[in-house]
């Protein structure tokens, strides 16, 4: 059975409505849906052309509607994704419709930033609430993948990420066969192996680096 991936904060759960509502959502959802389901899976496994034109054409599907606060929250799944994988950048396309985003975006926002306050926990997914924070993180309860390498992508933003939390990030990402995110975890294992004197592990990590990489 193909996994269905579910986003970050539920991410779009208000925006796209459950196939079995009555009465049945309308085809700009179920349109944007499906082209957000694979721009993620796109973006994550490295395919970038295709994350573009599919997240562009989610995109197309929400501006019908003409409600800013859509497309802040639909901005905010893309951001996420870049996260997952340690890409660290102004998330441009939130800002420009920031003003416009309720209180959850916010703060879903700010955590994405590694900013979060004790206010926003209660204003996250439960997965998320209880990162906030704390220092290492435990993720044991995150059994989503993409929420977890999001966690995961969120502490070590905040400097806080544990060893634990990035063998937990490399082992999410082999699992799902997600290039982008994958390389770059064992980036951060790799290092640590060097910074630890362990060279061993350094070279097994290299190797499976050189394996996954693109060619």
């Amino acid at each position: 059975m193909k996994h269905v991936l579910r986003f970050p904060w539920f991410v779009l759960a208000a925006l796209l409505a459950a196939c079995g509502s009555t009465p049945p959502p309308p085809d700009w959802q179920m349109n944007a849906k499906g082209s957000v389901d694979r721009a993620t899976e796109a973006w994550l496994s490295g395919n970038q052309k295709i994350e573009e034109t599919e997240f562009a054409r989610a995109r197309s599907e929400v501006l019908r509607t003409g409600q800013p606060a859509l497309v802040a929250r639909l901005e905010l799944t893309r951001c996420a994704t870049r996260v997952a994988a340690l890409v660290f950048e102004p998330c441009a396309g939130y800002d420009a419709v920031a003003a416009d985003a309720v209180a959850a975006e916010k703060a879903y926002a700010r955590y994405l930033g590694g900013q979060a306050t004790a206010d926003d926990a209660a204003l996250l997914p439960a997965p998320h609430k209880g990162l906030v924070g704390v220092a290492g993180g435990d993720m044991a309860g995150i059994t989503d993948p993409v929420s977890r390498l999001i966690a995961a992508g969120v502490l070590m933003r905040r400097g806080v990420a544990s060893p634990a939390v990035v063998d937990a990030a490399v082992d999410t990402a082999s699992q799902r066969g997600w290039r982008r995110p994958l390389l770059a975890w064992l980036g951060v294992q790799l290092k640590q192996a060097q910074a630890a004197g362990k060279a061993d592990d350094a070279a097994r990590i290299q190797r499976r680096i050189d394996l996954v990489a693109p060619r």
